[in-house]
């Protein structure tokens, strides 16, 4: 690639997104699902489109898929609220585990009687159609009101049921006879096991040290909160775990653990997620063949039938027996199962590893997933209505975000009173702090308080000082002449400061005078 190239490149990839952007208004206003939007621009752009674009590579599809995928599950998980999942772990795991093996089994059964393909296609668009959408399940409630329950089951669910998918996905797509089921619930189970070990582990680590360590700039906290989010999946794939798990869970931890720079680091986050669904989902649109699809139209509308119909009803509805959950509850989880690009992204892997009919399983899903889409999206606020899901809802929880100081023109000054400081003994209302600066927090033996004018500090203090930006200089001499000379620096000479009654006694009247402006 030459210069000449990247320029091209750069140049439309930034128009794609920019028409992705504009989509996303388009979408929240007729209710038409982004991704959808997303899919044919790719389509608009590739061979049978305006543009032209020959792409068949499915297997950097594959890679840059689940590329996306591991910043789209970070994103959903820092915005996943724990005490709204908390209560809905058990129903999301036993949806993401047993609910997936029934729906698989019910899709796999119908694609075989019903729509006349092998058992290994079958059992491959069961598997891939069996994951709900963690993008598209993330994008849909952000403009559904729900209550918290069925958001947390739903958010969990979307984050858990990716692992168990993959793991039946690449089972079935290995040349050869497929293992015995007993075989593949114990590779479930122990991936399962290793990715949420290494999640949560990376996830706490990560809170600690995000919380203890004092970055200098703001903007390299997303960075790091990412960035630690990410290691979380490569390090639980690499101990042969669940990697999507691992990266959902650290996430979430982090995203509950008060970090600096929150509100800007969910923001980031998102801005990347969005990227990862435009970016997907396009690339998707390009690598499929419009007039490839038409033989393979009629068994995707009837494998999306029994999937929607049957499976997904059948696999919420016995999932969640042992709980008290009401059936119309259970309904709109039923219909919310919603797919996106994962199943599409899920498509791509037997494809890669060359299993006959792979493509036809390829166009099935690719097909299924637009259409159903298209309905289901739309319609869920509907059905949420006509369920009386959706109103009376409990209150939405107040956002209040931590501004950043620099936007107040302020600044954030910490200090500790070492061993040897004379500011021990000090009363705060003697440390004369100049105007537009203020100590307001002192922290002492681990317990935070608001000090007072007659706090005495001691030894082993620290103390938060909130200072205006034209007096931030004169307040951190202050605390440093406070620290050599104790309450009397200034009158002694210790200490560069000279600002209103902190003026030695000592200058002359004349000296006095001149600053007054008399001669």
């Amino acid at each position: 690639m030459t210069v000449e190239h990247l320029n091209e490149l750069l140049l439309i990839c930034s128009l794609v997104l920019l028409i992705a952007v504009a989509a996303v208004r388009l979408s929240s206003r007729s209710g038409l699902p982004s991704l959808l939007i997303y899919l044919g621009i790719g389509i608009a752009i590739g061979q049978d489109g305006v543009g032209g674009v020959i792409f068949d590579n499915a297997e950097l599809t594959q890679l840059l898929g689940y590329a996306a995928l591991v910043v789209i599950l970070a994103e959903g998980g820092l915005g996943t609220k724990w005490k709204e999942i908390k209560p809905a772990l058990p129903r999301a795991a036993v949806l993401s585990t047993f609910g997936v093996a029934v729906s698989v089994g019910v899709t796999a059964a119908g694609a075989h009687y019903l729509a006349g393909l092998e058992w290994r296609q079958a059992l491959l668009i069961g598997a891939v159609v069996s994951s709900t959408d963690a993008a598209a399940v993330f994008s849909v409630l952000r403009s559904v009101p729900l209550p918290a329950r069925l958001t947390g089951i739903l958010e969990a669910e979307s984050g858990f049921n990716d692992a168990p998918v993959v793991i039946l996905v690449v089972a079935f797509s290995t040349a050869g006879p497929a293992e015995h089921w007993y075989v593949l619930l114990g590779e479930i189970a122990l991936e399962l096991a290793i990715g949420a070990a290494v999640g949560l582990a990376i996830g706490w680590l990560g809170a600690y040290g995000m919380r203890h360590v004092a970055l200098p700039a703001s903007g390299l906290y997303p960075i790091a909160v990412m960035a630690i989010a990410v290691s979380a999946y490569a390090a639980g794939a690499l101990a042969h775990g669940s990697g999507f798990l691992a990266v959902y869970l650290a996430a979430v931890i982090l995203g509950n653990a008060k970090l600096p720079h929150a509100p800007a680091t969910r923001g980031f986050a998102e801005g990347l997620g969005w990227i990862g669904q435009i970016g997907m989902f396009v690339l998707l649109g390009l690598l499929v063949t419009p007039h490839n699809l038409l033989d393979d139209i009629v068994p995707a509308l009837l494998i999306g039938m029994i999937l929607t119909l049957v499976a997904r009803p059948l696999s919420v509805f016995t999932s969640l027996l042992p709980f008290r959950v009401p059936w119309q509850e259970k309904a709109l989880l039923s219909w919310a199962g919603l797919r996106g690009a994962v199943p599409i992204v899920l498509a791509t892997i037997p494809m890669v590893s060359d299993v006959p009919g792979s493509e036809t399983v390829f166009n099935i899903v690719f097909v299924l997933v637009v259409v159903y889409t298209l309905i289901q999206g739309p319609t869920l606020p509907w059905l949420a209505r006509r369920l009386r899901l959706g109103e009376g809802e409990e209150a939405a929880d107040l956002g209040i975000e931590s501004a950043p100081l620099e936007r107040l023109r302020g600044h954030l000054l910490s200090t500790s009173i070492g061993p040897t400081s004379r500011m021990h003994g000090v009363e705060v209302g003697e440390l004369r702090m100049p105007a537009g600066a203020a100590v307001t927090l002192v922290v002492r033996d681990g317990t935070s308080f608001v000090p007072s004018p007659t706090t005495v500090l001691r030894r082993g203090d620290e103390l938060l000082v909130v200072a205006t930006d034209p007096v931030r200089d004169a307040a951190e001499r202050r605390l440093q002449a406070v620290s050599q000379g104790g309450k009397l620096a200034g009158w002694l000479g210790t200490g560069a400061e000279r600002t209103g009654a902190e003026r030695r006694p000592q200058e002359g009247a004349a000296e006095r005078g001149r600053r007054r402006g008399v001669g």
